[in-house]
Parts: C-alpha cells; structure tokens; sequence
C-alpha cells in the first residue's frame, strides 16, 4: 500500500507483488459512464499499462446507459481517453463465453465476454467506491460484474435466473453470486496465479463510476493496495474506509446494502482469505 496516488506510486505498488506476467495480458478497468463519472485517470494508469503491454478490456453494461453497445462503448473508452493509451477490447462485442464455477453458492456456470479466452494474465485496476447496489465497488466487483458479459451481468444480479434482465433478484444471492464469478475467472487462470488486483482509493464517491453523475466525495483520498488475493484487498480498503473519521456515507451505503457479506461469502467458497498483512511502502 502507498498513499501516494501517482503513476510512481501505482507502478511501485505493482511491483511489489513482484509478479510476472504471462503471454498475452488483460488490464480490465471501468471505462465509466458519462458525463462525470469517476473512472481511473488515463494519465495515472498509463506508464503501468503500458510496462505489461496491456490491453484494456471492459464488457457492456446490462442497464443501458452509453456503454450498452459496442460501438458506443467504443466511443466512451474514446472519450475518456482510454484509447490513447492502450488498445481498447470490448470483450462480449462477439457474445460470450461460459467458465465453469467450482464450489459456488449459486452458479455452476459465468458467463463472460468471449473475448476474455484472448488473454492469459490479467492485472485487474479498480476505482474503490460504494455501489448503489452492491454496496461498495472494488476487486470482486471487476472481477464478477466486470468481466460478464451482458448477459453474464444479468445472471450475477439475479442468481442464476435470467439472463437478459438484471432486474428483481435477492440481495443477498445477487452479493453471493458476485463471489461465484469472480471465483470462476480466478479458477480459470491458473486459479488465481495469472491474475493480480489494485484497488484505486481516491475520489470515494458512495456511487459507483457506471454513474454518469454521482455524489461527491465527502471523504479524503486514502491510497493504492495491490495484492493477488481480491477478498484480501477488498477487506483493507474496506477497513481504511471504517478507520476514516469522514467515512459515515460510505459506511451507510455499504451496510445498507449487506455489502460485506460480499466478502463473508468470497472468502467461505475458497475465492481469498479476509486476514491480511498490510505492509507500507511509504
């Protein structure tokens, strides 16, 4: 961890996990919703894209919006400057593909862009903020939500029950089935080695960036965590947050909406562990 949000402090945190890519890497961020959206900076991610020769990978949304079709998608990426840094892969352009899951709690089955069979390694960059539904936003979230495709967003919100609307399912099954898929994306690379996480902490809005205008932040900007284990880092930006004397909101959205139960269940079906070292490299 370094609470230095820089592009030195992103690479110095990268590095630190002292973790080597293999073949061809992903690096899957949200590309964010217009028109004010709080995704990652391209000019803070982009001398640590550019070292792992990294595509950018993102999937359309499943509730419309300007990012719900390729082509659209494409010009967002455009917009928020994406595109000029890296190239950009809307994964589910050509539909999807289905990974298995192993030991979940409600999904046999992921359904992901079809695309994402294209990369063997993937560095996974998260804006860390709450989340109108899941209650918080982070690793798992870009993992599961992140990597499905449209369909596969749908199947995660509704546990296995449809996949053309998101819209209706139980909470808690919606929070649980988040952990299935991101369990099956890490199951499928080398479970867990071809894949590592850092979480962005700044700009701690309690709406998520596929909010085109969400509230401003009401808290200060904390740092950048990395580790190959996302319920491990989602768990310290989840501790900094409750240690932050500004926190209220955040804290008020995430236990609202059971957010950590997210989790309670990724770590109970083997996705990581919730215990973790947290070492400075300030």
């Amino acid at each position: 961890m370094t609470t230095s949000i820089s592009p030195e402090g992103l690479m110095a945190v990268y590095e630190a996990l002292n973790w080597t890519p293999t073949g061809k890497v992903a690096v899957k961020l949200s590309t964010g919703e217009p028109p004010n959206s709080n995704y990652l900076d391209p000019n803070l991610i982009k001398d640590l894209v550019q070292s792992v020769d990294g595509t950018i990978v993102e999937c359309n949304t499943a509730y419309g919006g300007s990012r719900a079709e390729t082509a659209m998608h494409r010009q967002v990426a455009e917009d928020h400057g994406f595109t000029a840094i890296a190239d950009v892969d809307i994964m589910d352009a050509e539909g999807s593909l289905s990974l298995p899951v192993g030991g979940g709690t409600h999904l046999t089955e992921n359904f992901v862009g079809s695309h994402f069979a294209n990369y063997n390694s993937f560095l996974v960059l998260s804006h860390f903020k709450g989340h109108a539904m899941a209650g918080f936003g982070g690793a798992i979230k870009n993992i599961s939500i992140g990597i499905g495709s449209a369909e596969g967003k749908s199947w995660i919100h509704t546990a296995g029950n449809s996949k053309t609307s998101p819209w209706g399912g139980d909470q808690d099954a919606f929070l649980e089935s988040m952990g299935d898929a991101g369990k099956a994306v890490s199951d499928s690379l080398g479970h867990g080695d071809n894949i590592v996480y850092i979480n962005v902490m700044n700009r701690l809005s309690v709406d998520c960036d596929c909010n085109g205008n969400p509230a401003e932040p009401d808290m200060h900007d904390i740092g950048i965590l990395a580790s190959t284990d996302p319920v491990a880092l989602d768990q310290a930006c989840i501790d900094f947050v409750y240690k932050a004397e500004e926190g209220g909101s955040l804290i008020e959205r995430i236990e609202s909406r059971n957010g950590l139960h997210t989790l309670e269940n990724a770590e109970q079906i083997g996705l990581g562990s919730r215990t973790y070292n947290l070492v400075s490299l300030d």
